[in-house]
């Protein structure tokens, strides 16, 4: 296999999680990191560590990973776009619509590879998910609900809950369901003191006529990580924490309890967990990523992708009525 140069822009908590598995990897070699901020989980490992993405580019790289803060995507984006980099961009793309379509025509004017880092698409729940739906063991689909909730995480500071946790949402919803956004709205509130929202719970719409429901936020003590796909056959819960994919069958049992037959609905059926492969997401995300770069295959999100998904967290947050006064947690 081509060994392929990686660069590393961004060594903060995501950053040595990348670096940990570019090593990991087969066809991939660790061969420069930056950050004009340092070095703070010792990721370098005895490499020099360069202060910025043209430092980067100058040590001769095939390809990126970008784990900036969201506000700088744009700006290490361009300059890696038109130097011929490859790059996989940490979710969400830009911190605007514009930016992010400054990257997608960027990427696709220098025939470069670009891909937005939405890991979740490769959670084997999900992954085994959404074989099953187009294998066609739900039926038709009714709704796809989420529910990512947990404590508050001190290394966001420049983006909200939507733009930094919704997002995952929003990507594989439309993902799993083949289908894009035609539609939502969304509550949101501030409740830590800081600028950004830290709760939403938004509704949607897809173009099939899925209807979507997600609730996220950071105010939790505890962490929450699930997908509930409703359909006409049952329902699939996939838990991405444990990477459990269950389903729960409508039932098939007449029963002679008089008040319950009458209820014209589903009735409760059997509980089936699936026994399925466990690997490590941001492996699998390295390996398709490579795989991309080197036109083996192209199951990654696309740089459209990621903006499509961009667009629907703005117009989510359009639609959102948030109280006039917020009161610290």
């Amino acid at each position: 296999m081509t060994e392929l140069r990686v660069g590393l822009l961004g060594l903060g908590m995501m950053g040595r999680h990348h670096a940990r598995v570019i090593r990991e990897v087969d066809g991939l070699t660790l061969a420069a990191v930056a950050d004009a901020t340092g070095d703070p989980h010792g990721v370098a490992d005895g490499m020099p560590v360069l202060g910025s993405v043209a430092e980067l580019i100058d040590a001769g790289i095939d390809m990126a990973v970008c784990a900036v803060p969201t506000g700088l995507h744009e700006e290490a984006g361009l300059a890696l776009a038109e130097a011929g980099v490859h790059t996989l961009i940490e979710k969400p793309i830009a911190h605007s619509i514009e930016a992010g379509t400054r990257l997608v025509e960027a990427f696709t004017t220098n025939s470069v590879v670009g891909a937005v880092g939405h890991i979740e698409r490769y959670n084997p729940a999900l992954q085994s998910l959404r074989e099953r739906m187009a294998a066609g063991e739900l039926g038709e689909i009714y709704q796809i609900a989420t529910r990512r909730q947990g404590p508050f995480p001190a290394r966001i500071a420049d983006v909200g809950v939507v733009k930094d946790l919704a997002t995952h949402d929003i990507d594989l919803t439309a993902w799993l369901a083949k289908s894009e956004y035609t539609s939502v709205s969304a509550q949101v509130t501030t409740r830590s003191g800081r600028a950004h929202e830290d709760m939403v719970a938004a509704t949607g719409r897809l173009a099939d006529g899925t209807i979507t429901n997600h609730l996220v936020n950071w105010l939790s003590p505890m962490k929450e990580r699930v997908t509930v796909v409703t359909g006409e056959k049952g329902a699939f819960v996939a838990d991405t924490l444990t990477a459990d994919l269950t389903f729960h069958a409508n039932g098939v049992v007449s029963t002679e309890w008089e008040s319950v037959a009458n209820f014209r609905g589903v009735a409760e059926g059997d509980m089936t967990r699936f026994a399925i492969q466990k690997r490590e997401p941001l492996r699998v995300e390295h390996e398709k990523f490579r795989d991309a770069v080197l036109g083996v295959s192209h199951d990654v999100v696309t740089m459209q992708e990621g903006l499509h998904t961009l667009r629907t967290a703005e117009e989510l947050l359009s639609t959102a009525k948030q109280p006039m006064e917020t009161r610290s947690a």
